[in-house]
């Protein structure tokens, strides 16, 4: 305390040494005229100087703080923007991202139904087994689920990706049982199918029609499952073009196929075909689907329908009285082609039946012999395409 009062004596003594009573001496018209100032006017002039000095700075800093703090505002406005902008863009590319994994699986489901349709015809149902195809969950390294790794309300559609691979696989396992059938059926004829297959490769075309879907979309399953549609669609198909119909309802043969007596010169010769013996005119049907390829006469056979049933096959019927269909036509196992005689190198009525795989005569029996279960799957893939015919 004492130490205070020190420090502020001097203080004082120096602010009256400075302020000492003042004579201001003003002359006027020849008078002459003071002013006294006293110590105490003086002291209370620095003091309202004093004021309105640190009024002044007061005012100054508070205007300096005021700038700052409205640059600051400015600066976190400017800020908000392009925090707000960022997220504009971040949800603009959640929805690209959306739209883009949606446009990937509507091309995906279109190709689905266009591949189904090709093979099984329009159904106004959903697909056989689509509901045993539970939701699981996405593969995180697939490339659809990337585009929408960001965006977590997409999910749905991820396990709508994810449901449709899955029923790919599983409607894939049925086709390719279906197909193993109608291979196994084709093997039972004497015929590969494997070699038909290849023959049937080397004769394709068309123009290039890109796929309109996006690159991605067309998973490994979806291209799996194409693959086994077309060897199911081949095969079955093949195996409806393999001479399986009685041509004729004789009930028994007259001459095997092979070798035997000639029955004008009794010299060894060889018997291309099945003879069938039966009454005059009676109906001479069609073997398998085809198309009439020739209609007239040959040496030896006379009167001749030939018809293509594709994958190298055909059939002749032989000696016959009359044509029941002419070139280019199209017929069906069952329809009837021509009439039964005997013209040509002939001894009696009967029909004249050949098989001929490229042009080589093989044996018949094998195709009218076919076993019940073969002809099963037969009339499987003959009610598939009629069913498919129809719904077109």
């Amino acid at each position: 305390m004492h130490h205070k009062k020190k420090g502020i004596a001097p203080l004082r003594e120096r602010l009256l040494a400075l302020c000492p009573e003042r004579e201001i001496f003003l002359r006027s018209g020849g008078q002459v005229k003071f002013v006294r100032i006293s110590r105490r006017a003086q002291l209370a002039a620095i003091g309202v100087a004093s004021v309105a000095l640190l009024g002044w700075g007061g005012m100054t800093l508070s205007m300096l703080a005021g700038s700052a703090s409205i640059a600051q505002e400015r600066a976190a406005l400017a800020q908000q923007g392009r925090s707000v902008a960022t997220a504009a863009t971040k949800v603009e590319g959640y929805r690209k991202s959306v739209q883009d994994l949606a446009q990937d699986l509507e091309a995906r489901q279109d190709f689905m139904d266009d591949l189904y349709k090709t093979h099984f015809g329009d159904q106004d149902d959903k697909a056989p087994g689509s509901d045993m195809a539970a939701p699981t969950k996405a593969d995180k390294s697939d490339a659809l689920t990337a585009k929408i790794s960001l965006a977590p309300e997409a999910a749905p559609l991820v396990r709508l990706e994810a449901r449709q691979r899955q029923f790919a696989t599983l409607l894939t396992a049925a086709v390719e049982r279906r197909a193993d059938k109608a291979a196994a059926a084709i093997r039972s004829f004497g015929l590969n199918p494997d070699h038909l297959a290849r023959s049937a490769a080397r004769a394709q075309g068309g123009p290039f029609v890109p796929w309109k879907g996006d690159k991605g979309a067309l998973t490994n399953e979806l291209e799996t499952l194409a693959d086994a549609m077309s060897r199911m669609e081949f095969l079955e198909r093949s195996l409806l073009t393999i001479p399986s119909g009685q041509p004729t309802a004789a009930p028994m043969l007259t001459s095997s196929y092979g070798y035997r007596r000639d029955p004008f010169n009794g010299h060894a010769a060889f018997h291309a075909g099945l003879d069938f013996p039966g009454r005059y005119g009676q109906p001479i049907t069609a073997a398998a689907d085809g198309k009439v390829s020739y209609v007239g006469q040959r040496q030896g056979y006379g009167n001749v329908v030939e018809v293509e049933h594709g994958n190298g096959i055909m059939t002749r019927y032989a000696h016959l009285s009359g044509f029941a269909a002419h070139v280019g036509q199209k017929v069906a196992r069952g329809d009837t082609v021509g009439r039964m005689g005997s013209t040509g190198r002939s001894t009696g009525t009967h029909l004249h039946f050949e098989v001929r795989l490229n042009g080589q005569a093989v044996n018949p029996r094998p195709f009218l012999e076919a076993r019940k279960d073969v002809l099963q799957v037969q009339q499987i893939a003959t009610a598939r395409f009629a069913d498919v015919r129809d719904r077109s």
